[in-house]
């Protein structure tokens, strides 16, 4: 039974948190990913290892950091690493779930956060790559979240950042990334979006509650085909929303 109402972020939260399983590990960057692995540690996955940009390896999180830097982050944890053990712990293949961000998304789930517009003379400069290369290039399974219309679902990208799926089958072995990696799902405040076996290309797989499939193509550029039968993501239920409120006691996302 749900509570209600919900905000979108809980939505999102609980959406996310639902992927990720017991006993694996995901690479978590700050805001919405910090919420979503502590939502699922507190639920159904007690064992999952979360590890941290900055080198908290395995800590038990009391409350929301505000950052991948913050010393809560380190909390109980395995070890108090550092940014080049984590990127090796990526290159390893030890990672499997990597969260991501990204400013346009093509079919293919390639990412752009380095520049709209032309290269060497942007219209919006953004932050650039970051972990997120190394985070898309060798997490077994990546998972973005981000916002949804026409330009960020772009049919092609201004820039590729991290390599999704590329070109589609096969392309990312090619390229000599390694087999049976890359993304795995697309979050937004629509639906959730999974890549057909065949062509590697983003599919509707679930739409969240009040969501059409017509509201869904509208904010894409490219054609999005959708699973049969399609879901609709479940609301979060009154345990969810108060482990959420839990773990964002003052706010700082999971607005009161």
């Amino acid at each position: 039974m749900a509570d209600t109402p919900y905000s979108s972020t809980e939505l999102l939260a609980c959406v996310a948190a639902r992927l990720l399983e017991d006993r694996k590990s995901v690479f978590v960057g700050t805001g919405l990913p910090m919420i979503a692995a502590m939502l699922a540690q507190r639920t159904h996955a007690p064992g999952l290892l979360i590890i941290f940009e900055a080198g908290g390896i395995g800590p038990q999180i009391p409350v929301l950091p505000i950052s991948v830097g913050d010393s809560r982050t380190f909390h109980r944890a395995v070890a108090a690493s550092s940014m080049h053990d984590v990127m090796s712990i990526s290159q390893a293949g030890y990672l499997d779930y990597g969260f991501l961000g990204a400013a346009q998304i093509d079919p293919h789930g390639n990412i752009n956060t380095t520049v709209i517009g032309e290269h060497d003379h942007p219209t919006v400069r953004l932050p650039g790559s970051g972990g997120a290369n190394d985070v898309g290039s060798f997490c077994h399974r990546t998972v973005i979240i981000m916002r949804q219309d026409r330009r960020k679902f772009a049919a092609q990208l201004d820039f590729l950042t991290t390599p999704g799926h590329l070109d589609g089958p096969g392309a990312r072995e090619r390229a000599g990334l390694p087999a049976n990696t890359g993304p795995h799902r697309v979050i937004t405040q629509l639906g959730v979006y999974g890549f057909d076996d065949a062509t590697m290309t983003m599919r509707l797989l679930a739409v969240h509650p009040g969501v059409t499939v017509e509201e869904v193509r509208a904010n894409s550029s490219f054609p999005i085909p959708a699973a049969e039968p399609l879901a609709v993501s479940a609301a979060p239920t009154v345990e969810e929303q108060r482990i959420l409120r839990e773990i964002d006691p003052t706010g700082l996302l999971i607005k009161r």
